[in-house]
């Protein structure tokens, strides 16, 4: 930046509050001010003296004010208000240096300049600067308080809202973080504001109306100075552009143009002059302040150090603790006590006013400790009543009685308790704990009520279904006419009987009468609706029913004995008794009876009709509308429909499509019988037998021989048709039979003469035979011709068996 560019300032007050018109005219023609519309600001500066204003000033704006010597000792540099243009930073922007505040050479009396310029700074400038030493955050007279708390107050009176940035520089930041100090500050900041006297037209103004508040944080410039310029660099950027929408001074309420900046100065200045409510408080009072400060942070570390204090708040974190408030109340005692005893001879509003502060923050300190104490005794006290209550409760006491009893019992003890916690100097409630107790205890109490009662209705619905399944079942097994009268009989007598000994346990619980009522009807619910899932299950099965119950009618008699069809049973009426039988069961699972009215339904008639018509009715079927065409059957609302008219229609086509099968069997069975009873030929035939085979019958009674050789004939082919097993193999089709008997026929028939000529070698050893041996061989041959035969026989009852079952 050019040399020219930082050499405009001039001293816009002397050290007397002598206003300098001629240099602020000068001052504006340098600059150009005139020019720049509404297009400038105006940033000061205000801070104790010798801090380290003009120094920061001369970084961060590029200006030449006069800085301190160091070297030559701590002193006043700038006295009154001097004026500069900052150089390189747009929009124009003008720096006010004020005198430094609390300075040795104006005294302590001589404190008006000091506020009457804070003042005009504030009602001049669009942002200040308030330089602040880090150590310093806190105190009451290095961070300006007094000062600030004063100049509020005037600013409200003499001049109308004009919101001010103010910019709190905390200079030589240690390690403590920003965001730990900026809250610190804004909330001192409120305080002034809200203890300020307000007139009438600002009561309810906040102070955000007048004040934007911001703060920043710089190292030291003389043991980080690199550091610092980093820093001042970065700050410097804010204030390009300021008065822009959302910058620094972007609030540009009251605002005049620059021509107009050297008188309007002027009257403020004036203005300020002329008042006489400015004067500070008294010196004595400023340092009262301070010292009551330091005396009360001082006891306030003291307290957080003590070791006693902090065993106790140990102590209470992990447990109860016997005689805790008495402890707590002995160390905060001392505690204020020593304040005062320190701070006595200051003064007395002050010395009050810091105690209170003092009393303030110990039991903010102590609050947490206390609040532990507080719920180990809640928490203790209801672990005991848990307790107690579960043990009055095993005992047999009743519920109320028992719950009534331990309420009162623990909850005294809770207040004794809490007597023992108590802080005297402070007006804390334990009222809040004491309602969290007892809802918890009565939630405790209720949860116990609904797991009793959950239990007492779990157990009656488990007799309810004892009672109810298995006879309900039962009878829909034999589903007839008073199937559903039985069930509602049933359903009513132990309904009523659970209901009776459920109202009675009810009572014990101290539950409401709607409650009661809302209980009761869940229970009489319950046993309906087990009744309704019965039935609907039942209804899924209702086809395997109808089934196993026509097999049952259809293929045993009266007396429950299987029949024989030996061809005098009339298939035709068994058929049709079974059949109508199924039907009535059909018609019993279609529809839900839980109610008398419900019995005159006729559905066993419109099924009846529309399912088992007579054959010289079935023409009539042809111009009438089929009843069973239909998803809902005739005054019967959707939720007692168990089976549709349609469903019943599709059933009963199934049923009789899976049991004409056992009807064709029966009818097979019957004409089989039938055949097997008449094996004589018609007496015709055996008539033409006896005229045409007379004569061949004559030749066989005069040549007995024809009759062995045919007898020998037939056992030889009968031995060959077991041996070949010929309805064997042609059981499985002729041309299977005809190759398999093709290729064993040659083997059976040198098989068959191999045995026979076995038989017939005599055996040489033996003598000749006597005529009493021949006649016993002879009938040893005919017993094992007998034996042959009767072997024969069964193989030909076992095929005959065999062939029956195929």
């Amino acid at each position: 930046m050019a040399k020219s560019e930082i050499r405009f300032s001039t001293q816009l007050i002397d050290g007397d509050g002598t206003f300098n018109v001629e240099g602020i005219e000068k001052f504006m023609k340098d600059v150009k001010l005139a020019e720049c519309g509404l297009s400038y600001a105006v940033v000061s500066i205000m801070g104790p003296q010798s801090s380290g204003k003009s120094t920061l000033l001369n970084n961060l704006f590029g200006t030449d004010f006069r800085e301190m010597d160091a070297f030559k000792g701590r002193s006043q540099t700038t006295k009154g208000i001097w004026l500069a243009k900052c150089a390189g930073i747009e929009p124009c922007t003008l720096v006010m240096d004020l005198e430094g505040t609390d300075g040795r050479e104006r005294g302590e009396d001589d404190t008006a300049f000091e506020k009457q310029s804070s003042l005009f700074a504030l009602a001049v400038s669009d942002i200040v600067l308030i330089n602040m030493w880090c150590h310093d955050i806190g105190r009451e007279q290095a961070a300006n308080k007094p000062l600030l708390k004063t100049v509020f107050q005037v600013m409200m009176r003499l001049f109308s809202p004009r919101k001010t940035t103010l910019m709190f520089v905390i200079r030589d930041k240690t390690r403590t973080p920003l965001e730990n100090l900026e809250p610190v500050l804004r909330e001192d900041i409120q305080k002034i504001w809200d203890s300020v006297p307000k007139p009438q037209a600002h009561k309810e103004t906040p102070l955000s109306e007048f004040f934007n508040v911001e703060v920043v944080a710089l190292s030291s410039f003389e043991e980080k100075e690199e550091q610092f310029k980093e820093q001042v660099h970065e700050l410097r950027q804010r204030f390009v552009h300021s008065i822009n929408p959302g910058g620094l001074a972007g609030d540009r309420r009251g605002v005049v143009p620059a021509s107009g900046f050297s008188f309007s100065a002027q009257q403020i200045w004036k203005v300020i002059k002329e008042n006489k409510d400015l004067d500070l408080p008294a010196h004595k009072v400023m340092v009262a302040t301070v010292r009551c400060e330091e005396i009360a942070n001082e006891k306030y570390a003291l307290f957080a150090a003590n070791e006693d204090w902090r065993q106790l708040e140990e102590a209470v974190q992990s447990g109860p603790v016997s005689g805790f408030g008495k402890k707590l109340n002995s160390l905060l005692d001392t505690c204020l006590s020593e304040y005062d005893v320190e701070a006595t001879y200051f003064d007395e509003g002050v010395r009050t006013a810091k105690q209170k502060h003092l009393q303030e923050k110990l039991l903010q300190l102590v609050q947490p400790a206390f609040h532990s104490a507080l719920g180990h005794i809640r928490i203790g006290t209801f672990d005991k009543f848990k307790e107690v209550f579960d043990k009055a409760l095993n005992k047999g006491e009743g519920f109320s009685e028992a719950a009534n009893n331990c309420t009162g019992i623990f909850m005294a003890q809770f207040d004794e308790a809490c007597a023992d916690v108590v802080v005297e100097v402070a007006d804390w409630d334990t009222s809040k704990v004491r309602e969290k107790l007892r809802r918890d205890i009565d939630a405790h109490v209720a949860s116990v009520r609904a797991a009793k009662l959950s239990e007492l209705t779990t157990t009656y619905e488990e007799k309810l279904k004892e009672a109810l399944s298995g006879p309900i079942e039962a009878l829909f097994d034999g589903a007839n006419n008073e199937t559903w009268p039985s069930i509602r009989k049933l359903y009513k007598r132990e309904t009523e009987s659970a209901v009776s000994g459920f109202s009675a346990a009810l009572t014990r619980f101290d539950a409401d009468e709607e409650t009661q009522k809302n209980m009761i009807v869940s229970l009489e619910n319950y046993a309906r609706g087990l009744i309704e899932t019965k039935a609907r299950d039942e209804a899924c099965r209702v086809l395997i029913r109808m089934k196993e119950k026509f097999t049952t009618l259809f293929s045993h008699d009266a007396e429950s004995m299987p029949r024989i069809w030996t061809g005098s049973e009339d298939i035709r009426s068994i058929t049709k008794t079974a059949r109508y039988a199924c039907l009535k069961l059909l018609s019993v699972m279609t529809v839900i009876r839980l109610d008398d009215k419900d019995d005159t339904l006729n559905i066993e008639n419109i099924l009846a009709k529309a399912l088992l018509d007579s054959p010289n009715e079935k023409e009539k079927k042809i111009t009438t509308v089929d009843p069973l065409a239909s998803s809902t059957w005739e005054k019967v609302p959707a939720s007692k429909t168990l089976i549709t008219p349609v469903q019943c229609k599709s059933l009963w086509r199934q049923f009789k499509i899976e049991t004409e099968y056992t009807v064709s069997q029966a009818i097979a069975a019957q004409e089989a019988n039938k055949r097997g009873n008449n094996w004589l030929p018609p007496p015709w035939a055996i008539v033409a037998l006896l005229i045409l085979g007379f004569n061949e019958f004559m030749t066989l009674l005069r040549n007995p021989l024809y009759l062995i050789l045919i007898f020998i004939g037939y056992l030889l082919i009968k031995a060959l048709w077991v041996q070949l097993d010929v309805a064997g193999d042609f059981r499985h089709g002729a041309l299977a039979g005809l190759l398999s008997l093709s290729t064993k026929f040659l083997p059976t028939i040198m098989n068959l003469m191999r045995k026979l000529a076995e038989e017939g070698v005599p055996e040489t050893n033996n003598p000749q035979p006597t005529p009493s041996t021949s006649t016993q061989t002879t009938g040893s041959s005919v017993s094992s011709t007998a034996s042959s035969k009767v072997t024969f026989l069964e193989c030909g009852t076992e095929y005959t068996a065999s062939s029956k079952e195929e």
